[in-house]
């Protein structure tokens, strides 16, 4: 099975920024996200448990860097070309255009999706 990155489903769209979701990938969703430099998941993610992703992340960075803050307040940068795995605790921002895929639990990654996009 395989699927199209301009052809999966969008679930958001602003300048700069796309985020497209396939489900149903054997209980994983797949994600092609583009966020332009200065977007931030944290504001977003207010109200989940610890105001983070509470979703687990497998990933790969195809351009920019990923800037990940964990529930310890620890943070790490993820560059281009680095394949990611991300716990449950988490939030995301990014200070140059970046490009990145990740697989996710479909249950746990769609209960972000629709507090993010206030989609319930």
């Amino acid at each position: 099975m395989k699927h199209e990155t301009n052809s999966m489903p969008l679930v958001m769209e602003a300048p700069g920024t796309q985020w497209r979701v396939v489900k149903g990938l054997e209980g994983m969703a797949a994600a092609y996200v583009q966020l332009p430099a200065g977007a931030d998941f944290t504001p977003m993610l207010k109200g989940l448990p610890d105001d983070m992703c509470q979703c687990p992340h497998w990933g790969y960075v195809i351009e920019g860097k990923l800037n990940v803050k964990y529930q310890d307040d620890s943070v790490e940068l993820i560059m281009a070309g680095s394949i990611f795995c991300l716990p449950p605790g988490h939030t995301i921002w990014v200070d140059e255009d970046t490009t990145f895929i990740d697989f996710s639990p479909e249950k746990e990654y769609w209960d972000v999706v629709e507090h993010v996009t206030g989609k319930k």
